[in-house]
């Protein structure tokens, strides 16, 4: 039996990653996202490249108090120990709710076209996509935001930036034109939020769907090292979740009548 790999070797004297000296090209020359990039498309993204990509994870990084984030602290309440545990618990939750959106949204466009066809004009595709989300009755995908409303501003921060750097190209358009019939539809201004806009994109900086939450989940490992942090700096007695489990103990009522008194 062979496995066969294209992403890391170790020598005694040198480590290679995707190809390149890890030492010698890598430590000290890329970021951080850059890695990520690295590892999606198999080479050193361009400074557009790298600046867009930084710029998506950084809006998504961080949101306050979610249920990722909450998850994360209740975790570490229960298991100090383990660090990894609390970071792992605050990613689980990466669904279409939360982060996963990005994804939903950049399969939603880029099938779309697929389906289609790229060479139907733009306001048709996006036509036949609120048309197909009708009949199957499923969630139009990168819309709504309970606080954000009319307007998200990292997606307005985002697709500015898009056009800057040169990834303003059909996904963003068909996202725009959905968002333009949606709200038509629906008789009043709809959030087209940060999701959907990362989603674009993403999808505009030619990344497959399939791995456009890797970046949103990898995002968000960075943003709960604060929640733990300030877990940590609060102490046992004072932190949220502390607050928090005692809040749900103090206030639950238990009604099973088959206890005996």
């Amino acid at each position: 039996m062979k496995f066969e790999t294209k992403i890391g070797l170790s020598k005694p004297n040198a480590i290679y990653v995707h190809g390149y000296d890890l030492t010698e090209d890598l430590i000290g020359e890329i970021t951080l996202v850059d890695m990520a990039f690295l590892g999606a498309l198999h080479r050193r993204p361009t400074h557009e490249e790298s600046k867009m990509l930084n710029a998506c994870m950084v809006a998504i990084c961080e949101h306050g108090y979610t249920p990722s984030s909450i998850s994360a602290r209740l975790t570490y309440l229960g298991a100090p120990e383990a660090v990894q545990a609390a970071v792992a618990a605050g990613l689980l939750g990466a669904g279409s709710v939360y982060l996963g959106a990005m994804e939903n949204t950049a399969q939603m466009l880029q099938k779309g076209w697929e389906t289609y066809g790229y060479d139907q004009d733009v306001a048709t595709v996006a036509s036949s996509i609120l048309e197909d989300c009708k009949t199957k009755k499923v969630q139009v995908m990168g819309f709504g935001h309970p606080i954000h409303k009319p307007v998200d501003p990292r997606t307005t921060k985002l697709f500015a930036l898009a056009e800057e750097l040169g990834f303003s190209g059909r996904h963003i358009g068909l996202l725009k034109e959905i968002h333009q019939q949606f709200c038509e539809q629906k008789g009043k201004q709809i959030t087209l939020n940060a999701a959907g806009a990362i989603g674009a994109v993403l999808s505009d900086m030619n990344l497959h769907f399939s791995v456009v939450k890797s970046f949103a989940v990898a995002a968000r490992a960075v943003g709960l090292i604060g929640h733990i942090v300030e877990e940590i700096e609060a102490g046992r007695k004072d932190c949220m979740s502390q607050k928090l489990y005692d809040f749900v103990e103090e206030n639950t009522l238990y009604t099973n009548q088959m206890v005996i008194k």
